[in-house]
């Protein structure tokens, strides 16, 4: 079964960087699509990202779009979303997914992993 781990969450100021990283195992990696969610306090999860199996596509929300960048590297089976310009407002639980198509739609993604917390704070 497809297994996704997140890492590279934790603190930074507004205006820093991070780098968030999501590790696949347990099928091949090019058969599915890789999307990032958050979930802010009292908020419903939201797309924030997502690349297609072969890496050709992208699509960002709104509200990140200009600021973050969505990759993937086959050889070590990672997606990456690297975040700069961070705000506030960005503050969540940040998920990777899985699924058959890319899209910022909670339905249209199958697997998912357990979360890493982003605070963007002074």
């Amino acid at each position: 079964q497809l297994q996704l781990v997140e890492s590279g969450g934790g603190l930074v100021q507004p205006g820093g960087s991070l780098r968030l990283s999501c590790a696949v195992s347990g099928f091949p990696m090019n058969y599915y699509a890789i999307s990032w969610f958050r979930q802010a306090p009292g908020e419903e999860r939201e797309g924030v990202s997502t690349i297609s199996a072969t890496g050709n596509s992208t699509i960002y929300a709104p509200s990140v779009k200009g600021r973050f960048t969505i990759s993937r590297e086959k050889v070590n089976k990672t997606v990456y979303l690297q975040m700069n310009s961070l705000k506030p407002e960005d503050t969540a639980v940040y998920y990777c997914a899985a699924g058959l198509t890319p899209s910022l739609l909670r339905i249209q993604n199958d697997y998912w992993g357990q979360g890493t917390q982003v605070t963007v704070s002074s």
